[in-house]
């Protein structure tokens, strides 16, 4: 009985070691499924453009290792996304922020990719100055997309008037973007946004500031017409041509000289060569198809916003940018 019970003592310490072994190797397992952590700093500088404050931001993602992150990021204002960009190979990435008048708090929110977790830098408090003309800001909501290929989406892009009192006639702007990738498209509802000088008396009211709807749209890509519709090409063409070059063929042996024999037959080889090739649009369309459209390419792409303005002497264009994934 004493040998039974030593060999129970033992074997329990046993599963007790290799317990306390595996515990730290599925901590780590667990830990790199979730990703790696993350550190996301925001740097601000500020400069006048026109006796109006704009922000350059600077914003660097690194994991815990430093080694540099991958993905998109949004710069938020009290919760509410203002910009985004896509990271580059460094995990560095670059802002232009167009800020209404008044005391700004700003973070930049790194949402993380496959291999990296979130992460919010600290917040940076910018105080910006608005010029003495009438002018406006823009700013987009959400500041990051991702979109399925052949869907659609939408993000609203809102305009802030500065000074609209003091207008002497409506402000007319014009939405834009740029940066899509291709075989996506981006339409605007409102395009033109018109600032009147009674526009948003109360910043905290609803119709301020004034939001128009960008949808943009991916394509999933179409390839050409049905074997079907190619076989049925060849019967039909020669239905066509066989009684004409019959017709030909017989007026050309009637004819008595050979000279005209000749000529009759050229026009036949011709026309023949004409109707079954691809010089015929029938031809190509049936045996090659319509054109190929091919898919969105897929990726994260930095999409620009442009709102513009013109008063007929001086244009002023204001931008925000946007981060959208195609998967």
């Amino acid at each position: 009985m004493g040998s039974s019970m030593g060999r129970g003592w033992r074997l329990e310490l046993v599963a007790g070691l290799a317990l306390a072994l595996a515990v730290p190797v599925l901590a780590q397992a667990a830990g790199n499924a979730q990703g790696e952590a993350t550190q996301t700093a925001l740097s601000v500088e500020t400069h006048d453009q026109g006796g109006r404050t704009m922000a350059d931001l600077s914003v660097t993602v690194s994991g815990e290792d430093g080694a540099p992150a991958a993905g998109v990021l949004a710069i938020e204002e009290d919760g509410r996304q203002l910009a985004g960009d896509v990271l580059d190979s460094e995990g560095h990435a670059k802002l232009a922020l167009d800020l209404p008048a008044g005391d700004h708090l700003l973070r930049a929110v790194y949402q993380g990719d496959a291999t990296h977790q979130g992460s919010v830098s600290d917040a940076e408090s910018v105080h910006a100055e608005a010029g003495a003309t009438p002018d406006f800001s823009i700013s987009v909501a959400p500041a990051t997309l991702s979109l399925p290929l052949g869907q659609s989406g939408s993000v609203i892009a809102s305009i802030t008037p500065v000074n609209n009192s003091s207008l002497t006639a409506p402000m007319f702007v014009t939405l834009s973007c740029q940066g899509l990738p291709d075989q996506s498209s981006c339409t605007f509802t409102p395009e033109n946004i018109e600032i009147l000088k009674s526009s948003c008396p109360d910043p905290a009211s609803p119709s301020c500031p004034i939001k128009s709807t960008m949808v943009v749209e991916t394509q999933l890509g179409t390839g050409s017409l049905t074997a079907s519709l190619k076989r049925r090409a060849g019967p039909v063409a020669w239905a066509i041509l066989l009684p004409g070059g019959l017709v030909l063929l017989g007026l050309g042996w009637r004819r008595r000289d050979w000279a005209g024999r000749s000529s009759l037959l050229l026009v036949l080889g011709a026309v023949s060569l004409l109707g079954i090739s691809a010089c015929n649009e029938r031809y190509n369309y049936f045996n090659h198809g319509p054109p190929h459209n091919p898919p969105t390419p897929a990726g994260t792409y930095k999409v620009t916003i442009s709102a513009q303005s013109n008063n007929g002497i001086t244009a002023v264009t204001h931008t925000a940018t946007m981060a959208l994934t195609v998967q």
